[in-house]
């Protein structure tokens, strides 16, 4: 928007703060390079446009604000004369793409000292050269110190992660590894037995019987039926009186086994009918050799499977073998975040899903939103943990408008008032030193607000703190793969 050029002054911009030791000839070569406008109330220039002018207000009202998802958030409103914005990194030139970072409008008529982008790198690199020097450095140095300690917070939540997946994976690999072991001990003693029948004065169609109660087994126990604590030990009380009643011996200790292969009084008298008397101690006790192998490779393959899971769940939360940019399912994002987590969390934290499993998938770059589920599932625990360690993590999703809302809500202590509006401040953190970085959060806004067009909000009062995150259900029209935020 242009405005209504005006005489300049000398002795008018020299009253302003930013402007006040120069020399009568420097405030002269401002006045005969640069322009004086008058705005009516209204948009000034708008946030992503090339930056080509520097502002600083004579009189009037201004407001700056920034583009948050599809809204426009209001940042600062000045009525104060000398406030400036616009092209203020213009002495850098084209080392940095030099866009308006946020919106600029008037409340009311308001009159500009306008100085052309070009004309202020200029009269910036002429005037104050050791200061551009510096400029530079603290600019360049702060951008380099962010990069640099984004990435540490990111290796910290790696190595959180990687302990946590360690731990996770460790248990089902010993399990796996003791029924291997276990196994091969069954299995050798199913061999002997075997041996002893075989070599008994049997009639081969005896030993055929058997095979197939064998078979029939091994069937059962892959149907085998959950019981209730009091059902089981009702049916081990009658499965031992039973075999007691056969003449099979210890039957107290093979009793244990038949019901947690889910067999039953009916089971054993069906092996009675099929097996001579003569061979049924044998048969039960190669009959529990066989159980207990068929139970021995479930629990090796249930091993087995929860490796291959958190496996595929690591993959998932790393996005390794997917493109950076998609169509993405945020729940099968925040699960494997919460099963790479679930080390951290801890069996004292309960942990609900509320999904809106109908939601639609949205357009995102999943391994960057699975960092900002680990910042706020880290942050909720964290919260959680600093009132005793028990409490209720609640992972909501659902549809809010025409956006996508993920709500993460601790039972923990709350954000007290008078920090809410810092927490998304780098470097700003209220965990110990040496637990936190200050980062979380605000790497989670900019993956958030400046990636992912949408909003980061939370909502705290003590026992209930809502972190939520609005995602846009479809891609703008600027949307295109970028470097990590």
């Amino acid at each position: 928007m242009s405005g209504q050029v005006m005489p300049c002054g000398p002795q008018e911009i020299g009253s302003l703060f930013l402007f006040e030791k120069l020399t009568p000839q420097q405030l002269g070569r401002l006045c005969s390079e640069g322009r004086v406008e008058r705005f009516e109330a209204g948009p000034v220039y708008t946030e992503g446009e090339p930056a080509t002018c520097f502002f600083v207000m004579i009189e009037g009202t201004v407001v700056l604000s920034r583009r948050v998802g599809g809204d426009d958030v209001e940042v600062t409103r000045t009525s104060q004369p000398g406030v400036y914005s616009g092209a203020m990194q213009a002495y850098i030139g084209d080392r940095v793409r030099q866009v308006y970072n946020n919106s600029m409008r008037v409340t009311e008529q308001t009159r500009f000292f306008v100085l052309p982008a070009d004309t202020f790198a200029a009269i910036m690199q002429e005037w104050f050269p050791m200061a551009v020097h510096l400029l530079e450095g603290l600019f360049f140095g702060s951008k380099s110190t962010q990069r640099a300690i984004g990435q540490r917070e990111r290796l910290l939540a790696l190595g959180s992660l990687s302990a946590g997946l360690t731990h996770e994976l460790n248990n089902p690999a010993a399990a796996a590894v003791r029924a291997t072991a276990t196994l091969r001990e069954r299995v050798a003693k199913m061999r002997h037995k075997l041996g002893v029948i075989s070599a008994g004065p049997y009639p081969r169609e005896a030993l055929a019987n058997l095979i197939e109660v064998q078979e029939r087994t091994a069937e059962l126990v892959a149907k085998a039926p959950t019981l209730s604590p009091l059902e089981a030990a009702d049916r081990e009380d009658a499965l031992t009186d039973w075999l007691d009643d056969h003449g099979i011996p210890d039957g107290w200790r093979l009793a244990p086994t038949f019901v947690q292969a889910g067999l039953d009084l009916d089971w054993l008298d069906q092996v009675a009918a099929d097996v001579d008397p003569e061979i049924l101690p044998g048969a039960i006790g190669w009959l529990n050799y066989t159980v207990e192998t068929e139970l021995l490779m479930d629990e090796i393959d249930d091993s087995t499977t929860r490796i291959s899971h958190l496996v595929d769940a690591a993959k998932q939360y790393s996005q390794l073998d997917r493109a950076p940019y998609q169509n993405a399912d945020v729940h099968e994002l925040l699960d494997s975040t919460l099963l790479m987590l679930s080390g951290k969390i801890g069996s004292r934290i309960e942990v609900v899903k509320d999904y809106d499993r109908t939601l639609p998938k949205v357009p995102a770059y999943p391994a960057e939103l699975n960092q900002v589920w680990t910042n706020l599932i880290d942050n909720a625990v964290h919260a959680i943990n600093s009132t005793g360690g028990e409490g209720t993590l609640t992972v909501r999703t659902a549809l809010d408008h025409d956006r996508l809302l993920v709500e993460f809500r601790d039972t923990g202590p709350g954000v007290p008032q008078e920090i809410r509006g810092r927490i998304f401040d780098p470097f700003f953190t209220t965990k110990p030193v040496g637990e936190g970085t200050g980062l979380g959060l605000d790497i989670s806004w900019r993956i958030v607000v400046n990636k992912h067009h949408g909003t980061l909000q939370v909502e705290s009062e003590p026992g209930d703190t809502r972190f939520q995150v609005l995602l846009p259900l479809t891609a703008t029209d600027d949307d295109t793969p970028e470097e990590p935020a």
